[in-house]
């Protein structure tokens, strides 16, 4: 009895432990993988620890070492650190409500303004653009017909006997001049590359009609594209209200393709090989025949620039002028001419302008070429070049930092060939004075009175008087 109660207390034990053993057993497995978690997650600390510092190893190196800057931005950052980026133009900028300065083509694209205002630069290229808009109106009072409400044209002059003659007082109101125009530099790139384009809308036809002034691209001082001829001095244009300007002055955008050629000490020379065009009086002939062109026209300057004396530009051109018809038969001219002009500083802030042109088969160059007078037909049939002198002057005063005038005289005289006819254009005259008021650094405002003239062969004229008054705002300049 007693060795089977103590089998059944053995028993009892024994389930006894086996039990506390089951029971163990899942506290030790939880136990385990408890501690598999805190390695685990010991080991994700330290390679986030690792990458940490691999990120702060990096963020150092590019604030040591950070990428180079694009050329355009570049330029930006060192203008505005107040650096020189490039050589500023020997040439002075002068006020002018009809802007043809900027456009030109500089040496090594030397810039009017060296701190580049208004442009900003294209991202990853080395260049800077500038958009720029020059909204115009001019309110324009005519005696009697001018013969062009919109601009003032000398050889347009209705004379005594033609249609048109005469009337009475004419007004209007035209925004043709108005202009918007584009400028791409690159002053970090080898060879100073410029783009520039520009228009305004004096097209033909009435209204707003777009009119392309200047395409161009320059390269290692090279300029291919629509703009200035090398015959013609855009820094010697005078400060008028009129839009037109005078009627003597050399007045040439062509397709061409032009050298320069610095020669240090304020000297430069421009080489140009121009798209010709033969403008030959058919008045001059009852036979038929059309104008014919065997050569570009070569034309060239010599510059001489002074930051504080001014500039002289001595320019030549020659041509080869023809016509080709069944009675005519084929036949060329040469033509030539010079023209020299000046812009001379006075008094600091004062300055003169002038320009001489003498020469044969040479009108097509003249701001008043509204009529084909490079060359005629003489009486026995022979083509023959038109001699022609021009002659300009301009003086500008300023009153002071916010009020300038302009006086301005213009002189054109062709030696007409008797076949041309009585209404031939012969002499014209332009005369204008003004005042002009700066009213803020990006708005000018000017009032001026104009006298103009023209002559025919046959000795008949026409004059008329404009009171015009023109405002101009632009957006950078």
């Amino acid at each position: 009895m007693k060795t089977n109660i103590h089998a059944a207390r053995f028993a009892t034990a024994f389930a006894a432990a086996g039990l506390l053993l089951a029971g163990l057993a899942p506290v030790s497995a939880q136990s385990s993988e408890l501690d598999q978690l805190r390695s685990a997650l010991q080991q994700m600390q330290q390679h986030m620890a690792e990458m940490q510092d691999k990120i702060n190893q990096l963020e150092n190196a590019a604030a040591t070492n950070p990428p180079p800057a694009s050329g355009s931005t570049l330029v930006i950052q060192r203008i505005s650190a107040g650096e020189n980026v490039v050589t500023q133009t020997l040439i002075i900028t002068r006020h002018n409500l009809n802007d043809y300065q900027e456009g030109a083509p500089r040496p090594e694209d030397h810039p009017l303004d060296p701190t580049y205002q208004g442009f900003f630069p294209i991202p990853n290229t080395a260049a800077l653009i500038k958009f720029n808009a020059k909204p115009r109106v001019d309110l324009t009072s005519d005696t009697r017909n001018s013969g062009n409400p919109d601009r003032f044209v000398t050889a347009q002059i209705p004379v005594k006997g033609e249609a048109g003659f005469g009337g009475s007082e004419q007004f209007n109101v035209n925004a043709r001049g108005s202009a918007l125009s584009v400028d791409v530099r690159a002053p970090e790139m080898p060879g100073d590359f410029r783009f520039y384009y520009n228009n305004d809308f004096f097209g033909s036809g009435s209204g707003m009609s777009y009119r392309l002034k200047q395409l161009y691209g320059q390269f290692y001082n090279v300029t291919a594209g629509y703009t200035f001829s090398c015959f013609e001095d855009p820094d010697a244009w005078p400060d008028t209200v009129d839009f037109e300007g005078p009627n003597s002055v050399i007045y040439a955008r062509r397709p061409l393709v032009r050298y320069l050629v610095p020669l240090g000490g304020g000297f430069q020379m421009n080489f140009g090989v121009e798209a010709p065009g033969s403008e030959v009086d058919a008045n001059s002939t009852t036979n038929s025949f059309s104008s014919q062109n065997r050569t570009p026209d070569g034309t060239m300057n010599l510059r001489w620039e002074n930051k504080t004396a001014g500039h002289i530009q001595l320019g030549g051109v020659v041509r080869d002028i023809g016509a080709h018809g069944p009675e005519v038969g084929s036949q060329h001219v040469f033509g030539w001419g010079g023209n020299l002009a000046a812009s001379i500083n006075i008094f600091k802030k004062d300055s003169f302008q002038t320009q001489l042109t003498y020469g044969e088969g040479i009108f097509r160059y003249l701001n008043d070429d509204f009529v084909n007078n490079d060359a005629a037909f003489d009486s026995s049939g022979k083509l023959k070049p038109i001699r022609v002198f021009g002659a300009m002057g301009a003086f500008t005063h300023h009153w002071c930092d916010a009020f300038r005038s302009t006086v301005t005289y213009g002189y054109v005289d062709l030696d007409n060939k008797l076949t041309q006819g009585p209404e031939a254009y012969h002499i014209t005259r332009y005369a204008s004075a003004n005042l002009v008021w700066q009213l803020r650094k990006r708005l000018s405002v000017g009032l001026e009175g104009l006298y103009g003239k023209k002559e025919v062969q046959s000795g008949a004229s026409g004059d008329v008087w404009r009171i015009q008054m023109g405002m101009v705002y632009s957006l950078f300049d």
